[in-house]
């Protein structure tokens, strides 16, 4: 069973729920990345988690 992609054009309508500023996509990590929050939010079977309890920092 293979996992579902992640669809590069949702990122037109997301943003970080944290700042509202815009998500760059890491497809090698599977990760939606906000640089203003300085956090990660986890892509699960191409579905983002855009919870903060869910993000991982960043160094």
């Amino acid at each position: 069973m293979s996992e579902t992609p992640f669809d590069p054009k949702m990122l037109e309508a997301m943003v970080c729920p944290m700042t509202q500023a815009t998500l760059t996509y890491d497809a090698e990590k599977q990760e939606l990345v906000s640089k203003s929050a300085n956090v990660a939010f986890p892509i699960r079977n191409g579905i983002p988690v855009m919870l903060m309890d869910e993000a991982r920092q960043l160094d």
